[in-house]
């Protein structure tokens, strides 16, 4: 038994289910609006039916005041003239004396001998000197009447009646006017309220659908805007955060895709860099074990030959000295800025202490360098880095441009960045390898390279220092001759 009224109400639930939320709005829309006009209606037809009979007991009862004044003058009953009053026809005239007995009757032609003490428009003129019965049966004349019974000052009882017959019953009747008038504004409301339901509904439904499709995971690229008011308003919001937060798991995933990229890069450039500075080392360390093992064996050896083993050692020492500090510079760059401490320094002098320290290298091979970069450039920076940068690049053109002037500018600046040119007038470098040059441990001449001691981590260095005051770097081929390299650093960085 309780499988099958479960079973029962799920045939229920499922038949609701059925019914679409629009038709369930409507529905309960349009039994609320039929309960209420029911209501109204009933309500105005009992107060109308009401005021009908009160207005019928009324005229009643003026005749049957006038009967009893006309009785308490002498007159007979049967001569008293009722024409004035425009009777329905067949008005029925009764006395009732104080004991309940009918003393006159003009309905019958013989008195009635029962008690009338127990009618109820009787007992109501009794206690409040007036009263009425709407519809009763009479037993002397077997019809239906409307009783209005009043009480005169001696205590007996005048009634009249009129036949409850189809004049006075649709008399009694509510307006039918009134109730198609009301059974159209029923209709209206019903169709606007199917109109209003309806498009409720349909937000509603879609709404559901887009709730559903966002539940099940089924992207959401395009949704048709909701109608301009509250429901809409309120779908909107919803549909603009949910777009708002898709946006947020694709950033939130391109930015764990980059992290992880990042992470990934640092970890190869970390591998690169260790196989790179392990091949790096091999050289000179091997040259140096050579040349020690060398003098070692050969204990006789002439002082010439003593001195250029020896030579040979402290230039492949210094060699990987070199090394060794581009590293150490190359990883503390690496650990980012955390670990980089910055001041406020004037950039125009350190470039003038490099130009300074280089310039008897350079003059010693024939080369000029030309410093523009004068009075004051404050900026927020790192000294050593800064330092680093343009020691490197004046290192490498001196060492790799094969030209004789390197000339260094102040293009731009403005209150959060300045713009440098540093050039030379040398054999610039074959395209194929510009985009290349910032590469840790890329050679062009690998064994010209390392005859002069480079490590080929020089403008690697350059391009990280420059990046971490948040400025740009890039170099390109000049016309007449020669690379130039175009810095931007920020003043604030």
């Amino acid at each position: 038994m309780a499988k099958m009224l479960s079973l029962a109400q799920d045939m229920d639930m499922g038949s609701l289910n059925k019914i679409t939320y629009p038709q369930r709005l409507f529905v309960w829309l349009l039994g609320y609006s039929l309960l209420l006009v029911g209501c109204f209606i009933g309500f105005q037809y009992l107060r109308e039916k009401e005021f009908k009979v009160e207005e019928m007991n009324t005229r009643l009862q003026l005749i049957n005041s006038y009967i009893i004044t006309e009785l308490d003058k002498g007159y007979d009953i049967k001569d008293i003239d009722l024409s004035d009053f425009h009777l329905i026809d067949n008005l029925r005239v009764s006395i009732i004396s104080v004991n309940g007995n009918v003393v006159y009757d003009n309905s019958t032609l013989s008195l009635p001998n029962d008690n009338h003490l127990d009618r109820e428009e009787i007992r109501m003129a009794l206690k409040l000197d007036s009263g009425y019965t709407i519809r009763r049966h009479s037993e002397s004349t077997g019809n239906y009447y409307f009783y209005s019974a009043t009480k005169s000052d001696q205590g007996y009882v005048v009634r009249t009646a009129l036949p409850y017959s189809v004049s006075l019953s649709a008399l009694l009747k509510a307006d039918y006017t009134f109730l198609w008038t009301m059974g159209v504004i029923s209709l209206a409301m019903c169709i606007l309220g199917y109109i209003a339901t309806r498009r409720i509904g349909i937000h509603i439904i879609r709404l559901n659908k887009f709730a559903e499709n966002v539940e099940t995971g089924i992207k959401i690229s395009n949704t048709e805007p909701f109608p301009n008011d509250e429901l809409g308003s309120i779908s909107n919001h919803i549909i603009r955060l949910y777009a708002k937060l898709q946006q947020a798991y694709i950033d939130r995933d391109k930015e764990h895709k980059a992290v992880l990229h990042e992470q990934l890069e640092k970890e190869r450039i970390k591998k690169q860099l260790t196989n790179n500075i392990n091949h790096e080392l091999k050289t000179p360390v091997a040259s140096i074990k050579i040349c020690i093992e060398t003098l070692i064996a050969h204990k006789n050896l002439s002082e010439e030959k003593r001195d250029l083993f020896l030579q040979r050692c402290l230039s492949n020492t210094e060699r990987l000295q070199h090394l060794l500090t581009d590293v150490s510079l190359i990883t503390r760059m690496d650990d980012g800025n955390n670990s980089i401490l910055k001041e406020k320094i004037n950039l125009s002098e350190i470039i003038g202490n490099v130009v300074e320290d280089r310039l008897m290298i350079a003059n010693s091979k024939g080369i000029i360098i030309e410093n523009d970069v004068a009075g004051e450039l404050f900026m927020n920076g790192n000294t050593s880095l800064l330092e680093a940068v343009f020691n490197n690049l004046v290192d490498n053109a001196i060492a790799y441009s094969d030209g004789s002037l390197i000339r260094i500018n102040l293009i731009y600046e403005n209150d959060k960045k300045l713009v440098l040119s540093f050039s030379d007038n040398g054999t610039g470098v074959p395209p194929e390898h510009l985009s290349r040059l910032f590469e840790r441990f890329y050679r062009i001449d690998k064994g010209r390279s390392r005859s002069v001691g480079g490590t080929g981590l020089g403008l690697s260095i350059v391009k990280n220092a420059i990046l971490l005051h948040g400025g740009t770097i890039s170099v390109e081929n000049l016309l007449t001759g020669g690379l130039s390299f175009k810095i931007t650093l920020l003043k604030n960085s």
